[in-house]
C-alpha cells in the first residue's frame, strides 16, 4: 500500500494554514501579563510584548480599539488582555490581537485619572494663581447640566429662596456617555459667548465612578481652564474629586451647595446692611459733633466783630499816613539828588568851557575826530571849529608840536 505523500508547500500557504487555524481555535482568549517592549508608531497603533516568567508572546492593539482604553499603558504594566490569536504571516510570528485592555489591581478607570492629573498639574492647570474669585452679586449665572436631573432643581431651589431677581441661563447637556464631553465643552463656550454670564456651575447629581467620566475628560480640563467666566464644579460626589474639581475655580460638593456659593444668603445680606446703617449713622454722628465744635470755636474767635473791625481800620489809616510821609521824604530826597547832578553836568559840559573862548577843533575825517594834540594834523589839513556861538572850517598851515622835552 503506498502512502501518498503531503503536498508541497510554499512558506506563505503554510502561514496562511498556521494562521486560520489558530484563528479558528482560538476565537477569543483572556490573556495575563506584563507590557515590554511598547511602540506607539504614527499610525496609531500599538505593538507591545506580553510575558510572564514562562514565555512571552507579541501583542498588537490597532487604533480602533486602542482608542477605547481609558489609560496610557506603560512599560512593566500588568494587564489582562482579550483578543484572538493569529500570525503575522510576514514574518511567521505568533500573536496576540487585543481588542480590549485592562489594568490589573488598579482600575483601569482609576489609573487614567491619576495619569491625567498628574499631566495636567504639571502643565500649570491646577494652579492656585489661576484660580478666580466669584463676584459677590451676580445678575447672572450659567448653569451645565442636566435638563431633567436633580441637579437642576436643587440649584434653582436654592437661588429662588436666596436670590430673587437673579437671572439664571440653563444651558442644558448629557452629563455621562461618550457625547457628554463634547456638549460639556460646547456649552462653556457658548456660555463664556454670550458675555452675561458672572459665574457658570458645571455639575450633575452623584453616580459611580463611570457615570463621572465626561468630568474626568481632559477636554472638559482644558474647556474649564480656558473659560473667561469663573466656573465651579459641582458633580455631586462629596467624598471623590474629579479632574474637572481640579481645574475649577471652586469646588461645590454637591449642585445646592454650588448654588449657595453663588449668592449670599439674604439674611446675611439683610445683617450686612443692617451693620453699615449702624456704621454709616455712628460716623456721621461723630462727624456733627466736630463741626459742631469747630463752629463753637469760631463763633469765640468772632464775638466782638465790631470791634475787630475798628482795629483794623485804625491800622489801615495809620498805614496810609505812614505812606504819604515816606512818599513825601521819598520826593524830597530825589529832588536834592536831582538839582546835584545837575550843577556837575552844568560844570563838565563842554559848553560852558567854549563860552569861557574855547573852542572845539575836529578833522574833517569820516568819521570825524576830536584834535587833542597838534601831532594828529598835518598842513592842508581841512578841520572844523566849534564855538560858543557858530562854527568855521580852516586850513592847517603850520604844525608846531610841543617838544616833549
Amino acid at each position: 500500500m503506498l502512502i501518498e505523500a503531503p503536498p508541497i508547500l510554499t512558506i506563505g500557504q503554510l502561514n496562511e494554514l498556521i494562521r486560520e487555524t489558530l484563528e479558528d481555535n482560538f476565537v477569543q482568549v483572556r490573556v495575563r501579563g506584563e507590557i515590554s517592549n511598547l511602540s506607539r508608531p504614527g499610525s496609531g497603533h500599538w505593538y507591545f510584548t506580553l510575558k510572564d516568567e514562562k514565555g512571552q508572546i507579541r501583542s498588537v492593539m490597532f487604533r480602533s480599539a486602542n482608542r477605547q482604553v481609558p489609560f496610557q499603558p506603560e512599560h512593566g504594566q500588568q494587564v489582562i488582555c482579550n483578543g484572538r490569536i493569529s500570525l503575522y504571516e510576514a514574518r511567521g510570528d505568533i500573536q496576540l490581537i487585543c481588542d480590549t485592555m485592562e489594568a490589573e489591581g488598579y482600575g483601569g478607570l482609576q489609573l487614567a485619572f491619576e495619569q491625567l492629573k498628574k499631566k495636567l498639574d504639571a502643565e500649570g492647570l491646577f494652579a492656585l494663581e489661576h484660580k478666580r474669585t466669584l463676584p459677590p452679586h451676580p445678575q447672572c449665572i450659567g448653569v451645565i447640566t442636566s435638563a431633567t436631573g436633580a441637579a437642576i432643581h436643587d440649584i434653582l431651589n436654592i437661588l429662588q429662596r436666596r436670590a430673587h431677581g437673579l437671572r439664571v441661563v440653563l444651558r442644558p447637556v448629557l452629563v455621562q456617555g461618550d457625547l457628554a464631553p463634547q456638549q460639556i465643552v460646547m456649552a462653556l463656550k457658548e456660555l463664556n459667548e454670550y458675555g452675561q454670564c458672572e459665574a457658570i456651575i458645571v455639575g450633575r447629581g452623584g453616580g459611580s465612578l463611570e457615570d463621572l467620566q465626561a468630568f474626568n475628560s481632559e477636554e472638559v480640563a482644558q474647556a474649564i481652564f480656558a473659560s473667561a467666566c469663573p466656573i465651579i464644579s459641582a458633580v455631586g460626589h462629596e467624598t471623590d474629586f474629579t479632574i474637572a474639581d481640579f481645574v475649577a475655580d471652586l469646588r461645590a460638593p454637591t449642585p445646592s451647595a454650588a448654588a449657595e456659593l453663588v449668592v449670599k444668603n439674604r439674611q446675611e445680606l439683610e445683617q450686612h446692611l443692617d451693620q453699615l446703617s449702624i456704621r454709616l449713622n455712628t460716623a456721621m454722628n461723630r462727624q456733627l459733633t466736630l463741626k459742631q465744635q469747630h463752629l463753637e470755636a469760631l463763633s469765640k474767635r468772632l464775638r466782638s466783630p465790631q470791634a475787630r473791625l475798628q482795629q483794623q481800620q485804625q491800622r489801615c489809616d495809620d498805614l496810609a499816613r505812614r505812606l504819604q510821609q515816606a512818599i513825601a521824604h521819598d520826593l524830597e530826597r530825589c529832588q536834592h539828588q536831582l538839582q546835584q547832578l545837575a550843577g556837575r553836568l552844568h560844570a563838565l559840559s563842554p559848553l560852558n568851557t567854549m563860552q569861557r573862548g574855547f573852542s572845539v577843533v575836529a578833522t574833517e575825517d569820516t568819521p570825524p575826530a576830536l584834535v587833542r594834540h597838534a601831532d594828529q594834523l598835518h598842513v592842508g589839513q581841512r578841520v572844523s571849529l566849534q564855538f560858543h556861538q557858530g562854527s568855521a572850517k580852516a586850513t592847517i598851515d603850520a604844525v608846531s608840536p610841543v617838544d616833549p622835552s
